[in-house]
């Protein structure tokens, strides 16, 4: 028997990301205390000339 589903299945719970004060973007990580869209609290915003998205 694999033993990954009943110990990883308690992990399902718990919020990874919450609302950004910055960019009100869902996407604020708790443990890292970064944002993945706008790189918050860093004080330059995350950006990259791939994404489309900015302006």
């Amino acid at each position: 028997m694999v033993k990954g589903t009943t110990s990883m299945g308690g992990f399902t719970r718990k919020k990874v990301h919450i609302r950004c004060r910055r960019c009100g973007k869902n996407s604020f990580h708790l443990r890292h205390h970064t944002c993945a869209s706008c790189g918050f609290p860093d004080s330059k915003r995350r950006k990259y000339s791939w994404i489309k998205w900015y302006t």
